[in-house]
């Protein structure tokens, strides 16, 4: 076995600002697909017919096809269709975002559904509108009771973002690529970069575990 990791020592400053780079689309295309899929996961529960088609149609596209397909469509298919020239942040943004939404809308729509009818049955004889409803009785509730599928959402998707590195966004995967490919060796880059993924993974658990017990404890 031919290992020699000290090839990769003047790299690492380079593979390291991977980091910042994954995190920063990472964290906007959580946003984006928590903000919509919360959106659409209102749409399946409501009683107008139109918008739950709406919503159901848009889940079963982006939860039935490859989110490399759809990528790669943001990507390529954008600029050939509307000569808008997509950069590779944005289209990473979009297709993890949008994907991001129809795994979380079912998430959500879940939750909402899981919380005692008797508290909408309640707010109804009250007479409280249904927005003023839904964010401050049902929406805080539901979202105590699916925080871990939300977080084990985020955490798939942080894992999943080496994809764009197919777009050549300079992410932590394309660094460590770009590595390999100048020193001729790619298992030590890869290696690298498998346990910088594993370690914020591990704090982003961490993390989840945490919250779901404050939440816990604040019942």
């Amino acid at each position: 076995m031919n290992l020699d990791f000290s090839q990769i020592v003047p790299y690492i400053p380079f593979i390291l600002e991977g980091i910042g780079a994954t995190l920063k689309f990472v964290s906007v295309s959580i946003l984006a697909g928590f903000i919509l899929g919360t959106i659409l996961a209102i749409f399946k529960i409501t009683g107008f017919w139109p918008l739950k088609a709406i919503a159901d149609v848009y889940t079963s596209i982006f939860r039935g096809t490859p989110l490399i397909l759809q990528l790669m469509i943001i990507y390529l298919a954008i600029p050939q269709l509307t000569g808008y020239d997509i950069s590779a942040f944005l289209s990473a943004v979009l297709a993890f975002g949008l994907n991001s939404a129809a795994y979380v809308s079912e998430i959500i729509r879940a939750g909402i559904m899981a919380v005692d009818k008797g508290q909408t049955e309640a707010a109804k004889a009250l007479g409280v509108p249904y927005r003023s409803m839904m964010l401050n009785i049902i929406l805080p509730q539901a979202f105590k009771n699916i925080l871990p599928a939300l977080m084990n959402e985020f955490i798939t998707l942080t894992k999943e973002s080496a994809l764009v590195s197919t777009i050549g966004y300079l992410d932590l995967m394309r660094r460590a690529q770009i590595a390999g490919a100048d020193l001729y060796r790619n298992f030590e880059p890869l290696f690298f970069a498998g346990v910088i993924y594993w370690v914020m993974v591990t704090i982003l658990t961490l993390a989840g575990r945490y919250v779901e017990r404050r939440m816990r404890q604040s019942d």
